[in-house]
């Protein structure tokens, strides 16, 4: 059973991308993955869009159609449905294949059905052959693609080492050395079925931390590590959290070529169901940090009203930009440009689809009801659907004439956080791709950020500029800059979020807050920030507080935990002693080195002006110059020697700890001048 999952960017293509779209008869060109793309032989950007079969009596009309592992009667039933999707009209061009464990499993077994305490390699050797290399070789007939997931369901937690990975180790090595699939073209591999905790290298199961993705790249890399010994097919590596969770992938992806990410999406998932902008964050925070530099194939999606119990997603297609959550879905990975997708709907109900409206006072119905996903999701694939050349692209296609980065010239990221950096390549013959993933990147101070596979990272407060190079498929080279201030209290619609608890409002030009009722407003730091280094957080305030508005910080990764609370009151100025401060209401002290919420509670409906908010150790409060940064507050003063850029001596006192004498030369700031440090030993 489903499970929803409220978790949690969006590149936006301005140009449309030409996309390869397979239908029966046609040729079907080799694919790979080249950047954040899956692109054809010949460069072309390719989306697939299909359904999903399972070849189990129950998954085929619930035991109606065969039973007792008839072979034949399996293959004539599920070839069938494939010929009578293709003529109710549907445009597809891949099926997600389930090698489902009724074939696999010992009969009678009585431990888990879902794979590894029942399977027989026998079985699975002999089945394999038999059922699902016969369903493939069909599907590729009618134009096809065919993505081939092992046989059941993740157990709840999984651990390096474990029954369930040497399992999976096994079924992908038959699977990999199979004549038939081995490096087929027409053919890719969806590692595993949700998995939802890993063994953490702490000792505890779950997915929330960056130690747990780690185990998971070690742990599926293994997976495909063993593939890779035998085929080159394309894989889609899983998440955790039933495929919902992916924002540790960036830091520490799958190596090697031919690797995109499979996600599962359903009605609550990624904060949907709730209208278009927290659906988009959700997607930004979990979705976007591999789409970034991979592409994304959605293996699970659908949704239809609760009263059809056709879907398992229950919400309503609703609209664009608007509420529901089909339409919204169909925005994001649109605009996203890499995602490709299927409709995980029942396919003898594909296949009744007739495309006939009611007539005039008749009820709808799950296949013609507009708000369910088969009704908009037949036009949609019909609109994907368009002619492909099959010469091969041409020399316009394939010519580099501008590089635009689509953030602006400068941009802010907050700290201790990471972003996308969007840099599309124009071609000559007009359309665009995001190549983000495939830049250089030369940074002037790499210590306040770093940039690599179309992400930026911001490491410490300060400003930093950025170099982007690429070279176009047909030679030419060209360069993009970009100038980025990290900052861990980022006033920018793009970073802070009124909407952390209840809907409310910013708006960055003035710096107003407006939050919902009894709600929260601020910044949201996944992996946790560390504010240990400074003494004081200060917050600057433009109007009177008229709606009980507080400030708050959370050490704990949940906002239902206990903050620290600073009233506001009628004060302009709130200062919060980071070394001093404890839970509301309670003895116990908080940990300013990891930091998860930080924000404002009001009752909501009135404005509150922030001015700035900023870490220091002046005792004074005051905001830091630059130099700060670089020379705490704690060590000693001493005297350097700095010079402007026209060589004009400066003899400016700093404080200098221990750690810093090792600091290069080059240039910073001393109160609005920009000098250059030298002879720092």
């Amino acid at each position: 059973m489903k499970k929803s999952i409220v978790w949690c960017v969006v590149l936006m293509i301005f140009m449309p991308i030409n996309q390869l779209l397979a239908w029966e008869g046609m040729p079907m060109p080799k694919l790979h993955v080249e950047g954040r793309y899956l692109k054809d032989s010949t460069g072309h950007i390719v989306n697939l869009h299909g359904f999903a079969q399972t070849y189990s009596p129950w998954f085929n009309e619930q035991n109606t159609q065969w039973n007792n592992y008839d072979v034949q009667a399996c293959l004539t039933y599920n070839q069938q449905i494939i010929d009578d999707i293709s003529t109710a009209g549907w445009e597809m061009n891949f099926v997600r294949l389930h090698m489902d464990p009724y074939w696999s499993n010992t009969p009678g077994c009585s431990g888990r059905y879902e794979g590894e305490e029942c399977f027989s390699e026998t079985r699975f050797v002999k089945y394999l052959d038999e059922v699902f290399v016969p369903m493939a070789e069909y599907a590729v007939t009618k134009g096809l693609y065919v993505v081939m997931r092992p046989p059941g369901v993740c157990p709840e937690d999984i651990e390096i080492g474990g029954v369930y990975q040497e399992y999976l180790l096994k079924v992908w090595d038959i699977v990999a050395q199979h004549p038939k699939l081995k490096n087929n073209p027409n053919i890719m591999f969806e590692l595993a079925n949700e998995p939802i905790h890993i063994l953490g290298p702490e000792g505890t199961y779950g997915s929330g931390t960056q130690g747990h993705f780690d185990n998971l790249k070690t742990y599926f890399q293994a997976i495909v590590d063993t593939i890779r010994a035998s085929a080159d097919n394309i894989l889609w590596i899983p998440g955790l959290g039933y495929q919902s969770q992916y924002s540790g992938y960036a830091i520490n992806p799958i190596e090697g070529e031919n690797i995109g990410y499979a996600v599962h999406v359903y009605p609550g998932w990624f904060n949907s169901g709730n209208g278009y902008e927290p659906f988009q964050r959700g997607w930004d925070e979990q979705v976007q940090p591999v789409a970034d530099f991979a592409p994304v194939m959605v293996t699970e999606m659908d949704w239809a009203p609760e009263k059809y119990e056709s879907s398992w997603g229950k919400d309503i297609t609703g609209t664009a930009g608007g509420e529901g959550f089909g339409a919204n879905f169909k925005k994001i990975t649109d605009e996203c440009g890499n995602v490709s997708w299927l409709l995980f709907t029942d396919p003898n109900l594909l296949a009744d689809f007739t495309g006939i409206a009611p007539a005039a006072g008749e009820e709808y119905t799950f296949l013609n009801d507009p708000e369910a996903c088969p009704w908009p999701i037949y036009q949609w694939f019909k609109d994907y659907r368009q002619e492909y050349d099959f010469e091969g692209a041409s020399t316009d296609y394939l010519t580099l004439t501008d590089l635009i980065v689509e953030n602006g010239e400068s941009l802010s990221v907050m700290t201790s956080s990471s972003t996308s950096l969007t840099v599309n390549a124009v071609f000559a013959d007009g359309h665009t791709e995001n190549i983000s993933s495939l830049a250089e990147y030369t940074i002037d101070k790499p210590e306040i950020v770093q940039a690599f596979r179309g992400r930026i990272h911001a490491l410490k407060d300060g400003d930093a500029n950025i170099t982007i190079s690429y070279t176009g498929p047909g030679g030419n080279k060209m360069q993009a800059t970009v100038q980025v201030n990290a900052s861990t209290f980022p006033l920018t619609n793009e970073v802070f979020n009124p909407n952390i608890w209840e809907n409310g409002t910013f708006d960055e030009t003035t710096g107003t807050l407006v939050t919902g009722q009894y709600g929260f407003g601020g910044w949201y730091y996944s992996s946790g920030v560390d504010l240990s280094n400074y003494k004081y957080l200060v917050v600057k305030l433009g109007n009177a507080n008229a709606c009980g508005f507080s400030f708050r910080l959370y050490d704990e990764n949940s906002y239902w935990t206990t903050p620290g609370i600073f009233d506001i009151g009628n004060e302009d100025q709130v200062v919060v002693s980071l070394n001093n401060m404890y839970k509301d209401g309670t003895t116990t002290k908080m940990d300013p080195s990891q930091i998860y919420y930080v924000g404002f509670w009001s009752s909501g409906g009135c404005p509150l002006v922030i001015d700035d908010v900023y870490l220091t150790n002046d005792e004074n409060y005051a905001k830091p110059t630059g130099i700060d940064d670089l020379f705490p507050i704690d060590s000693e003063p001493e005297f350097i020697d700095v010079y402007t850029i026209t060589g004009a001596r400066i003899r400016s006192q700093v404080k200098r700890s221990q750690a810093t004498k090792g600091l290069k030369e080059g240039i910073y700031i001393v109160g609005r001048k920009k000098v250059v440090v030298v002879g720092n030993n």
